[in-house]
């Protein structure tokens, strides 16, 4: 249920609202509006519940949650969320740009991918330490170095550093480290991962699982919320099909669709979502035209000896033509970039 405050309710009556929701059994969310206050109360339905905080002085009314996932809907929050860390804003008006190598592997490397893409006006730096493989013999990561290269360098650029978790074992570890946490594709239903990010308190970008729908994608991010964390992204990056043209197939109304339902904001990731380099900044300023709330782009300074995914990389100057596009197409829409 939501239980909506009267005009000019005060901290001590939303206090007092929120013990009485808890006493009925109930978890209560407290969202704070520009013009009222909110509080989801949710739980297993009992009879009588509606009635009784209907009754209360300080509520003007109780509405159902009718969708699924009753924190991330829209039902719950009508303004949009927006996630911030450091100078990385996504959603509210502001697209935000995560770029940078898929892994971390030297520190001449992270460090030119992230003057590069600081350059091109990216405020997020993506880097895995950690790097889940189909393969067992492949690259999996330089783990604690890789994150120490990653906090050096966002101490030189003042970029937010984005970076994969991939167990709750790892969680004191990144968040030492990281500014945001990544779940990714793989991770995406492992629910006490989920959980264990969402009690952690650090935004979390949600990339979707590439077999899950919209509905499960929802609720996985209802894990995060459920445990007090209100800074969530939700990153499409494609999901599978019988094509094999690209790595995925990319569903650009996954933007508009979502929006409609969640007010938690929509990254793309076109870099994963089409798997050649390419394909990238078309799709990104495709991306942008459809309204998201930011892109997360992968950027090598040599794709050719990357260890992983230098296919669908950016070299730092076809990075920087991209984020030139992607800007004209945001300023039309009247959204900054960046």
């Amino acid at each position: 249920m939501i239980v909506v405050m009267k005009m000019g309710a005060t901290p001590a009556m939303v206090e007092r609202m929120t013990r009485r929701i808890e006493d009925l059994g109930l978890k209560a969310h407290v969202i704070i509006g520009t013009e009222r206050t909110v509080i989801a109360a949710v739980g297993d339905k009992r009879d009588g519940e509606q009635e009784t905080l209907e009754s209360c002085d300080e509520v003007d009314k109780v509405v159902p949650i009718l969708a699924p996932y009753k924190v991330a809907s829209r039902e719950t929050r009508a303004e949009p969320t927006c996630v911030t860390a450091l100078d990385l804003k996504i959603g509210g008006g502001h697209i935000g740009v995560i770029a940078g190598p898929c892994s971390v592997e030297s520190e001449e490397q992270l460090l030119t991918s992230a003057r590069a893409v600081k350059a091109a006006g990216a405020t997020g730096l993506r880097g895995g330490a950690f790097k889940p493989r189909t393969s067992p013999y492949a690259f999996q990561g330089m783990k604690e170095d890789g994150l120490k290269l990653l906090a050096a360098a966002r101490d030189e650029t003042g970029l937010a550093v984005v970076t994969e978790i991939m167990t709750p074992g790892h969680i004191d570890l990144l968040v030492k480290y990281a500014d945001v946490l990544q779940i990714g594709a793989r991770n995406m239903q492992n629910y006490h991962l989920l959980q264990a990010v969402g009690d952690a308190g650090k935004p979390v970008v949600l990339k979707r699982g590439p077999s899950a729908t919209m509905d499960e994608f929802l609720l996985a991010a209802e894990y995060i919320l459920d445990r007090g964390n209100s800074q969530v992204v939700l990153c499409e990056l494609g999901v599978r099909t019988f094509e094999t043209h690209t790595r995925f197939t990319l569903p650009l109304a996954s933007v508009p669709y979502l929006q409609q339902r969640t007010h938690l904001p929509v990254v793309i990731d076109p870099s994963h979502g089409t798997g050649i380099a390419s394909l990238v900044p078309p799709m990104a300023a495709a991306a942008v035209a459809v309204g998201c709330d930011g892109l997360m782009v992968e950027v090598h300074p040599e794709p050719s000896k990357a260890l992983s995914d230098g296919a669908q990389s950016l070299t730092p100057n076809v990075f920087a033509d991209m984020m030139e596009t992607c800007r004209t197409v945001a300023s039309s829409l009247g959204k900054h970039l960046g």
